[in-house]
C-alpha cells in the first residue's frame, strides 16, 4: 500500500481492562470509530499508547489486530522508539512482517546522540527495510532535533518520506517546505497547532484528541484543505480547550478521560501511570464536559 502522508493519522491509546490486559473489544470499537471518520492512517506504539510499557507480544498483537480491523482500508504503521540500532532494526522487521504499511521513527531513546550519531542511527535503519518512513522530530520532550541539515542528509534514503514536525515552531512548516518541497511530507504532531500548521502547508496532522473525536478532527483537516477556512476556524475554536489536554504531561489520562465521555474507550492506563486524581481530574473532566455538550454540528466533510 503507498502512504500518502496527508489528512489525520490518529496516534491511538492502548485500551486496557481493569486487570491490565489489552482490552482488544475496547480497541476495535476506536478503530472502528477512527475509520468511519476518514482518518488516512493508524498510527501505533506512540507515547498515546504506552508503548514504553507493552511487551514485545503485545505491541505484535496490536499491529495483527489493527491490521485486521482496517481491512487494507487505510494503512497501519507503528511507531519505533529503541535504545539501540539493532532493537529498531527488529522492530522494523517485526512491524513488516506483522502488516504495517510504515515506521514513524524517533531518534534513539535514553542517550543524547550527537547530529551524526542521529542520523546515521536513521539512516542504518531505513536502509534495513522497505517500508517508508516519517521522521519524528519531537526536541521538547526527547531532547534532540532533526535539523534541516540533517534532514537534507537523510533524504538521500528514499524510504525517508515524511516528517513529524512538533518543535512547536511553526514557522518551520514553511521553512521545510521551502526548502524541500515535496519531496518531504511534512505532518503536524501538536494538536494545539493543528489548524495553524494546515494552513501554512503540512500536508497532515498526527492527532491526539483525534482519538476521542475523530469526526471533528477531520473535519477541520477536510475543510481548511478545501478553503473553508472559516468553517475550520469555527470548530477548531471549540475544539482548542480539549486539544490543550494533549501538551500536558497526562496526556495519555486526559484523552482517554475525553474517549470515555464519547464512548469509545476507557480510563485504564497502566502503571506508573495512575487515573487522574483530586482537582485535576475536576478540571479535566469540566474541560471535557463543556466540550462534548456544545459539540458542533458538522458539515458534510468526507467527500471534500
Amino acid at each position: 500500500m503507498q502512504i500518502d502522508w496527508q489528512g489525520v493519522m490518529p496516534a491511538v491509546t492502548t485500551k486496557f481492562t481493569s486487570d491490565d490486559k489489552l482490552d482488544l473489544e475496547m480497541f476495535e470499537v476506536n478503530i472502528l470509530a477512527q475509520v468511519e471518520a476518514g482518518v488516512s492512517a493508524i498510527i501505533l506504539g506512540g507515547t498515546l499508547g504506552e508503548a514504553s510499557t507493552l511487551s514485545h507480544e503485545e505491541k505484535k498483537a496490536l499491529i495483527i489486530e489493527t491490521v485486521r480491523i482496517v481491512n487494507g482500508k487505510i494503512p497501519v504503521i507503528i511507531n519505533v522508539a529503541e535504545q539501540t540500532t539493532k532493537r529498531a532494526i527488529e522492530a522494523a522487521k517485526v512491524a513488516e512482517e506483522c502488516g504495517a504499511k510504515a515506521l514513524m521513527m524517533l531518534p534513539p531513546m535514553r542517550y543524547k546522540a550527537n547530529d551524526y550519531e542521529t542520523v546515521t542511527y536513521f539512516k542504518t535503519v531505513a536502509n534495513s527495510t522497505k517500508l517508508p518512513i516519517m521522521i519524528y522530530n519531537n526536541p521538547v520532550d526527547y531532547g534532540i532535533e532533526v535539523t534541516l541539515d540533517m534532514l537534507g542528509e537523510l533524504i538521500e534514503c528514499e524510504n525517508i518520506q515524511a516528517i513529524k514536525e512538533s518543535t512547536r515552531d511553526i514557522s518551520n512548516v514553511t521553512r521545510i517546505k521551502s526548502r524541500f518541497g515535496d519531496r518531504l511530507k511534512v505532518l503536524t504532531g501538536v494538536d494545539t497547532l493543528g489548524l495553524e500548521s494546515i494552513l501554512m502547508g503540512a500536508d497532515g496532522w498526527v492527532a491526539g484528541l483525534v482519538c476521542a473525536f475523530p469526526a471533528e478532527t477531520v473535519a477541520i483537516y477536510k475543510l481548511a484543505k478545501a478553503g473553508r477556512i472559516d468553517e475550520a476556524i469555527s470548530i477548531y475554536r471549540w475544539f482548542l480547550p480539549l486539544l490543550e489536554l494533549d501538551i500536558n504531561p497526562q496526556l495519555v489520562q486526559n484523552i482517554k478521560l475525553a474517549e470515555v465521555a464519547t464512548g469509545i474507550g476507557t480510563e485504564n492506563v497502566r502503571a506508573p501511570r495512575l487515573p487522574l486524581q483530586g482537582d485535576e481530574r475536576k478540571r479535566v473532566l469540566k474541560i471535557i464536559k463543556e466540550g462534548v455538550s456544545s459539540r458542533p454540528v458538522l458539515p458534510e466533510y468526507k467527500l471534500l
